[in-house]
């Protein structure tokens, strides 16, 4: 097994060819239940997965509290969601980069990232029609040790941006339904 940022090369290629034959394996459907604790704390759990043709369940089931900081009039039994955001689109930015510098043969020693985002609340408090409820930028910076040369890092990071799925969703409209179930 060859393992390059300890991705298995040789999984993700017979996974890439499988695809490649059967593109229904690459469809997935996540999912998360949330329930709600009191003031701005809730709890998010998330277990089963539908992917590469069959469902899936975790050997543990992974468990977010989110709240706010007291600022915020919360507990801070948790980050916030907005936080979460930040973190997803951290987590799916580093990964897609590792995977895509993987699959080049690029070694990569340490990978970190600082992501900023902007919110003005009056948006979500109602106060002011024209201010967006969420975030009106977020800022990421990555910080890359590898022997590669910089222009091979700032195509990295290019790719990773061009990828990641959580890139995706934030930077493009995304069909949202929202109904109540009773």
């Amino acid at each position: 097994m060859k393992q390059v940022n300890g991705v298995d090369i040789e999984k993700l290629s017979e996974t890439m060819n499988a695809i490649r034959g059967n593109p229904d394996i690459a469809k997935f459907n996540f999912r998360a239940t949330n329930k709600w604790l009191g003031g701005g704390h809730n709890r998010t759990t998330i277990n089963e997965f539908d992917g590469a043709c069959s469902m899936h369940n975790r050997a543990i089931s992974f468990v977010i509290d989110e709240d706010e900081p007291p600022v915020l009039l919360g507990q801070d039994q948790g980050a916030n969601p907005v936080e979460y955001a930040l973190t997803a689109l951290a987590g799916c930015l580093t990964t897609s980069l590792v995977y895509h510098a993987s699959a080049m043969g690029i070694k990569i020693d340490e990978v970190e990232s600082t992501l900023e985002g902007n919110l003005d609340i009056r948006g979500f408090l109602g106060l002011s029609e024209g201010i967006r409820n969420g975030y009106n930028g977020i800022q990421v910076a990555f910080k890359i040790k590898s022997d590669a040369p910089k222009e091979q890092l700032q195509e990295l990071v290019d790719i990773a941006k061009k990828r990641s799925p959580v890139f995706d969703i934030v930077s493009n409209p995304t069909p949202i339904s929202v109904r109540l179930d009773n």
